[in-house]
This record gives C-alpha cells, structure tokens and sequence, in this order.
C-alpha cells in the first residue's frame, strides 16, 4: 500500500515491522529460558559471628599476663569471657578447672577476676542459670556497679576545685567524666613509671574536656598539697577495710594525711578478697625488672613491686556501687550483700 502525504510518497512497512518484532522477541525468550537453564553459583553465606577457638583461649591468657590487658575490670571481663566460651567448648570439671586455674596465675592481685569468676560458676550451678544468661548478667553487673559508683562519686566533686589521683583507674574516670556534665574542675594526675599508666589517665581526662595537669611521680607533694580529695583505684580490698593499689598510693596517703586532704578509694564491691577473711594475705605482683633498667650494671638489684596496701587509717571512705561508706561498713554491707563469694 502507498500512502501520500502532501508531495512525499511513503511506503507502509508496518507488516514486514510486526514481522521482524515478532522473531526478535522470540529470540529474546529463548535466550531467556537458557540463561535459566544454566545452574547458577552457589554464593556462601559469610559466617559473621567469629567461632571460638582454643588459639583465641591462650592468646587472651597471655595478652592478661604480659599486662597488654590493663585494670582489674578489664582482666576481670576478659577472664570471664575465656571461662563463657570455654564452658560452650567443654565443659568439663577437668577443662574448666584447669582453664580457672591458668586464669589465677596471671595476675595475683586480682581478687575481682575471682569473684567474677566465681560469680558466673554460682549463676550456672546455684542459679541454674544457661551460659549466656549467666555470661550476661555478670556483664551487667560491670556496667551497673560502675554507672553507681560515678553518681556517688561525682557528688563530692565541686566546681572550682583541683583533686588528684594516681596511675589508672576505669573507676576515678568515670566519677570524674560523670562530674565533667555538670562542673568545672581540675584534676592533678602522676604519670606513674614505670609503664606510665597516668598518660592514659591524662588522655582519657583531656578527652572529656576536664583540664588536667600532668606531673612526674616525684613531683605528687606538690600536686597533692594544692588538691581538695585525693581519688584512687584499687585493686584488692581486705576483710579490714585497706586498699591495695598501684607502687606509690601508700606514699602519696601520707602527703595527703600530713595536708589534712580527704582520701577516698573507689572502687567496685566485687574487689573484696574473700581470701583475707581466712587469713591469706594479698600476694603483691612483682614484675620483670627489665621493666625498670633494660640493662642494668652488674650488682644492682631492682625491686619492681607493682602494688602496695594503704593503710586503713589513711582511708576516709570507699566510693563503690554501694554508695559513699566507710572502710568497715563497706566490708560489711559487701559481705551481706555477696554470700556467694565466701561459699
């Protein structure tokens, strides 16, 4: 058929197009259907979650008695995630026991890696509680104490002031961070040698916009004179209300108590040694002398004490998640409070 449009003369292919349409679509369907035909690769799922392994067991054993993994709630969280994903492994007397047994001899002054420890065993066996609700509510527990301990703590910080502490302490952070919301302060810090754990003290204080002054260790007279509240960690209490704590707290005490400054050890109630009670006195950690004098001249000996306990009568209070109390009755309410660590 010719069509005219005005001068031009068009020919109607309209057929021959419907043709042409028709075998390119059926061309496209068989390519289809033998494109569907083809087995296609199977893509493996990634497993996101990481499976445990012995490796993972040792590895962390070791990064807790090299000190890779620093302060006792740190250890004590550690600890019990080796001890949870052991129990998942084998949880046999024979493997947990010895697994227990491996964790206690990396850091001895650990009483709350102890009790954290001892604390999720009650929950399986007492309690009757599954693994991971006991693994869970020991964690908790970690978040919980510490998030009470800085509402008690804050309370005796004032604008204006200048307070002191010495090495590393989660605990004296968090009061000072939980301060830092409302007030103005200044902290005074050690740089404690010979591992200098007070930078990180330092560091975590000038990351939250709390002014500090750092001073090297034999310069605290001078810093603790000019402070309201000396504020330390610790590491283990005793059935007798003294604290231990980092090489130097018992001196750095004594400057405050010739300065009439208040000390105050803050702390979590799960760092009470029950072993105290039975007449065990807390063994203090000594560490490889290398860490004082690589090379040192032939005759001297160096003496690497990590800890030291602090005399009951220099302690004025102990802040934890039971509030602001004294040595005495901070042992008391734990020791109502916690049956299970004396079972």
């Amino acid at each position: 058929m010719i069509v005219k449009r005005g001068r031009k003369i068009v020919k109607n292919n309209s057929k021959a197009k419907k043709s042409v349409v028709k075998k390119s679509s059926k061309k496209l369907v068989k390519s289809v259907k033998k494109k569907s035909l083809q087995k296609k690769p199977i893509k493996k799922k990634k497993n996101s979650k990481k499976v445990w392994t012995r490796k993972d067991t040792q590895k962390l054993i070791k990064d807790i008695k090299s000190l890779k993994i620093q302060g006792a709630t740190n250890v004590a969280k550690t600890a019990v995630t080796i001890l949870h994903n052991e129990m998942l492994i084998d949880n046999s007397s024979a493997n947990i026991n010895k697994i227990i047994g491996e964790l206690t001899k990396t850091r001895p002054t650990e009483p709350m890696m102890r009790n954290a420890i001892k604390f999720y065993l009650h929950l399986l066996k007492k309690e009757r509680m599954y693994p991971e609700q006991a693994y869970n509510k020991v964690l908790h527990y970690f978040e919980y104490s510490k998030k009470r301990l800085a509402d008690f703590g804050a309370q005796l910080i004032e604008s204006g002031k200048t307070y002191f502490t010495h090495c590393h302490s989660s605990d004296v952070i968090a009061i000072f961070k939980k301060a830092r919301e409302t007030k103005l302060f200044r902290v005074f810090n050690t740089e404690t040698r010979p591992l200098y754990q007070g930078r990180i003290t330092a560091t975590e204080l000038a990351e939250n916009g709390i002014p500090v002054v750092h001073f090297v260790d034999s310069g605290a007279r001078m810093a603790v004179k000019e402070s309201t509240i000396v504020f330390l960690g610790s590491d283990a209490i005793t059935k007798d209300g003294e604290a231990y704590n980092k090489i130097g707290s018992e001196m750095i005490a004594e400057l405050a108590s010739n300065r009439n400054v208040p000390i105050y050890i803050c702390t979590a109630s799960w760092k009470l040694d029950p072993y105290s009670f039975f007449g065990f006195d807390e063994k203090i950690e000594q560490r490889h002398e290398e860490e004082i004098w690589k090379t040192p001249p032939s005759g001297v000996i160096i003496n690497n004490y990590a800890f030291e306990k602090i005399n009951l009568k220099y302690i004025k209070g102990i802040i934890s998640e039971l509030g602001i109390l004294t040595p005495k009755k901070f042992v008391k309410e734990t020791k109502k409070l916690h049956k299970w660590m004396f079972e």
